[in-house]
């Protein structure tokens, strides 16, 4: 993987750039739809490419291994092919969901023990196994095995867990640098920087995990229930020690307010279940601000779902049409609301990118920022 960055923004720490990967290019900041099980829900993969414009995807470690498992996604020949995927897929490790499962996981040094959401099965993931099952899912970046803490979080707690993480990336990155990559092209692998809202340790986590070198490095245990500003703070602070020529991955990050603020902070690549998990409940985002397709105010609203939005559908579909769609609780309801709200992201961080290299960014973020927390 090869990370140029192009632009900065002269009056915030915005920046525009370009990842090179074996499934092609992704230009930054850029939005990960998430495709937790191989499917970005509700969506086909036709309108991620030709109305998304999705240029990345993320798939989940935990979910794949237990469905369909990494013995038919190796006689696939990788998740690429098994869902008919061309460009680059980035997976999470599982440690996440070692943190969701907090009632049915055990923690050690060694690994960690869970039991199955499905059908409560018992499992072991290691950070060498955690490697092994990205390879064999076939993501084009990889991400270290770590433990996200929870928010609130006591130090001790965070520092232990902090130096656990730490101990992890030493595994990960010995058994990913002595295992070859899979299905003929090259992996890449990205540590995660932890320490909760401590700055002494996300500081010195940002540190250590640098001193590793790799090509990208990302922010995890952040949008676990913290306060915005100290997301935003913890950010900030993070970004000052993570070297300014490799991408920097803030994970599970959110709102389209969350994506402006970070950016200028200096982030390059987000992802988050928000757009499509909202977009089921009849929540949409769009360049004028936050809709409630459940309200009655829009059944006999006749006018586009969204003008500016990429989408054909959003243009030329109109918002009585959606609210009778997800009043009645029709599949298409989902899927239209779906596609808004990642075309949406999609369109967001796009011009977030033309800003930045344009040179306006810090004045058109402020509007922009007001603009879509507006609930009309």
């Amino acid at each position: 993987m090869k990370f140029t960055l192009q632009n900065t923004d002269a009056n915030t720490n915005a920046r525009a750039g370009l990842i090179e990967t074996a499934h092609g290019e992704i230009q930054t900041p850029i939005f990960m739809p998430v495709g937790t099980a191989g499917t970005v829900k509700a969506i086909h993969q036709k309108e991620l490419t030709d109305n998304i414009k999705a240029q990345i995807i993320l798939g989940n470690t935990y979910h794949l291994y237990l469905r369909p498992g990494t013995d038919i996604l190796q006689k696939a020949g990788g998740l690429h092919k098994f869902i008919g995927w061309d460009r680059p897929i980035l997976t999470d490790s599982g440690g996440y969901q070692v943190y969701s499962l907090s009632g049915r996981r055990k923690i050690k040094e060694e690994g960690v023990t869970f039991s199955s959401h499905i059908d409560g099965s018992k499992h072991f993931f290691s950070p060498e196994r955690a490697i092994d099952i990205q390879r064999e899912i076939g993501a084009d970046i990889i991400m270290a095995f770590d433990e996200c803490t929870p928010y609130p979080c006591d130090y001790k707690y965070a520092k232990n867990s902090m130096h656990l993480t730490h101990r992890w990336l030493k595994r990960c990155c010995d058994h990913f640098d002595n295992n070859p990559s899979m299905y003929g092209y090259d992996q890449t692998f990205f540590p995660i920087v932890q320490g909760s809202t401590y700055k002494d340790l996300r500081k010195e986590s940002a540190e250590i995990i640098a001193s590793f070198d790799r090509e990208g490095n990302a922010i995890g245990g952040l949008s676990v229930g913290e306060p915005a500003p100290e997301m935003y703070e913890m950010t900030e602070h993070v970004c000052q020690y993570l070297p300014k020529e490799k991408p920097r991955y803030l994970m599970g990050v959110g709102t389209p307010e969350n994506l402006l603020e970070c950016i200028a902070l200096g982030v390059d690549m987000f992802d988050c279940v928000l757009p499509t998990r909202n977009a089921r409940h009849g929540l949409i985002y769009t360049s004028r601000g936050i809709m409630n397709m459940k309200n009655a105010k829009w059944k006999d609203d006749f006018n586009a779902i969204d003008e500016e939005s990429p989408s054909p559908v959003s243009r030329n579909h109109s918002r009585a049409y959606l609210r009778h769609l997800v009043h009645s609780k029709e599949i298409l309801g989902m899927q239209i609301t779906s596609l808004q709200n990642l075309s949406f992201y999609l369109w967001l961080v796009g011009e977030a990118r033309k800003h930045i290299i344009e040179g306006d960014f810090a004045s058109w973020k402020a509007q922009m920022v007001k603009q879509v927390t507006t609930r009309l």
